[in-house]
């Protein structure tokens, strides 16, 4: 199974996907916003939780994960590769997050690491009401858009930080963090590949 249309690609590259994510120190990569991230034990919800490396990172810290991914190649590989307990792997996708939701659940933290530019804009303002209903008062979400060159065969769009505000204002989530940077990755940087960080917060 290949998942929605927003995951086209994935598929396909999971064994190179795997190499390329799992070689990233998540320390690093989680570096920029890292003062946000709630301390253990926390109950986070990783949305497009990939190879897995995010979810192990976070459950190696003392949290418990929810691990959503809907790529059937990088769910089942990443649960093999992270077999800690502290993860949960759950088969389900944006926009509706439908299995999510119905284990009646609020989370912590959500992250949503190099997924929201997959969506598309009816889809985004799906899934950031799903995304908000899904983070307890006092919650944060945690979202990395990229800029940049689409690689072939991948549903992808230019989206704003400022845009990504926009849409989670009146859904209650302030925006505590936005920054724009170049990709730390070399092969990326030289294609001219961003990223833009953000972190909100759900109202108390």
């Amino acid at each position: 199974m290949s998942g929605p249309a927003s995951t086209a690609g994935y598929a396909e590259e999971a064994a190179d996907l795997f190499i390329r994510y799992e070689s990233r120190d998540p320390a690093a990569v989680h570096a920029p916003w890292a003062e946000f991230i709630p301390a253990p034990p926390a109950r986070i919800l990783d949305i497009g939780a990939g190879t897995g490396r995010d979810a192990g990172w976070f459950a190696r810290l003392g949290h418990s994960v929810l691990a959503v991914e809907p790529v059937e190649e990088l769910r089942t590989g990443a649960a093999k590769l992270h077999p800690e307990p502290e993860i949960t792997w759950l088969e389900d996708a944006l926009p509706d997050l439908t299995a999510t939701r119905a284990r009646g659940e609020t989370f912590d933290m959500i992250l949503m690491h190099a997924v929201w530019m997959h969506m598309t804009e009816a889809e985004r303002a799906t899934g950031m009401a799903h995304v908000a209903s899904l983070l307890k008062p006092g919650g944060r979400l945690f979202m990395s858009q990229r800029h940049g060159p689409i690689p072939e065969g991948r549903r992808m769009f230019d989206i704003s930080g400022e845009e990504t505000i926009a849409l989670a204002a009146p859904l209650g989530l302030a925006n505590l963090y936005c920054e724009r940077t170049g990709s730390i990755q070399a092969e990326n940087m030289a294609r001219g590949i961003e990223w833009t960080k953000l972190v909100f917060e759900k109202a108390s």
